[in-house]
């Protein structure tokens, strides 16, 4: 991995709500951001989903995925991902049907087992429902079979069949951020993705681990994989510290469970650090790339190279939205990225 041209690069949009704004503010310059991105040249936009934050907006990812491919024209939109503990798996097959119905071979299908909420909230979400995350793996197997009718005929649902029909189906792929998420995608023949952005120790074991064991399916006879990263950068490492600070806080915040927006630079960099939350922020930074262009390709590429892959998809959440879009700006320019034509 030393070749700047051969690291390919997507987003991962949390949508992120600042102080002062709206979480309408937020799903706009969501919209905003795909179509620029997709100009500079990336080559996926992924929507997550997280329930209960007052500092993130988006619980809906399919919705969002409908909006944002409608506004693009290239570039692939899925999900980063769906928590499919919470759902039917026909249901998320159905919603996937209609969008690659509606945008066929775009679509992504990025599925995770966590459950992107607290206890209350995942108990409104499956409202009574007794099948949870101790289901996953059977859960991930019919969303497969959903998708292709390819059900056993055995099966007590085999006779169902998701609708629309249509001539192809997304590709599902597995989100984790422990070996959990490696192996499940290993053993059902899938796409992996590591969020790096939040476990930044042994994601490369596990990685090894998917490569290793990973079982050709009919959907996928090679193991393909990518990690989520926070990134951060400026034309200065200096500009990049002093944005990133609003992370710093924001995150710092969510770990004492406070999920609110995220605060403006003047009150992150006039935050009174206690020791411990001092080295708080420092343990996070661990999962943080932060610097200048140069600093950040050297990260990015040796993260790459140490997870043994070729694509990162890049989390940028800080306060100003300017900033955001000049660090994906800045990203493409040093990575090479081939924009589109004007």
């Amino acid at each position: 991995m030393t070749d700047k041209k051969r690291l390919r690069l997507g987003v991962l949009d949390q949508s992120p709500i600042r102080a002062g704004g709206t979480p309408a503010d937020a799903l706009a310059e969501t919209i905003e951001l795909a179509k620029f991105v997709e100009r500079l040249g990336y080559g996926r936009y992924w929507l997550a989903e997280h329930h209960a934050s007052e500092g993130l907006a988006g619980p809906s990812p399919e919705i969002m995925i409908s909006r944002i491919a409608a506004e693009t024209s290239r570039i692939r939109v899925g999900s980063g991902g769906v928590m499919l503990p919470h759902y039917s798996p026909y249901k998320v097959a159905e919603n996937f049907r209609v969008l690659e119905t509606l945008y066929p071979g775009r679509i992504d299908l990025g599925i995770g087992r966590a459950p992107g909420s607290d206890f209350p909230t995942s108990r409104a979400l499956a409202y009574g429902s007794p099948v949870g995350s101790d289901y996953f793996p059977n859960m991930v197997q019919d969303l497969d079979g959903f998708l292709h009718d390819s059900l056993p005929a055995d099966h007590p649902l085999g006779r169902i069949r998701a609708l629309p029909k249509t001539e192809g189906a997304p590709p599902i792929w597995m989100l984790g951020s422990s070996d959990f998420g490696g192996a499940y995608a290993a053993h059902f023949g899938i796409a992996f993705s590591f969020a790096h952005f939040i476990n930044p120790v042994g994601g490369d074991q596990v990685m090894r681990a998917y490569f290793e064991k990973f079982q050709p399916s009919l959907r996928l006879d090679h193991p393909t994989a990518n990690i989520g990263a926070f990134v951060v950068c400026a034309d200065t490492d200096a500009q990049a510290e002093r944005i990133a600070a609003t992370r710093d806080l924001q995150r710092l915040r969510a770990d004492q469970g406070r999920h609110g927006p995220m605060p403006s630079i003047e009150e992150a960099t006039g935050y009174d650090y206690s020791a411990p939350e001092r080295e708080r922020v420092r343990y996070n930074r661990a999962r943080t790339v932060v610097g200048g262009p140069d600093k950040v390709k050297a990260e990015l590429l040796a993260l790459a190279g140490r997870y043994g892959v070729d694509e990162i998809v890049v989390i940028t959440n800080v306060y100003n939205f300017a900033d955001r879009m000049r660090s994906y700006a800045l990203l493409a320019e040093t990575f090479d990225l081939q924009s589109l034509p004007a």
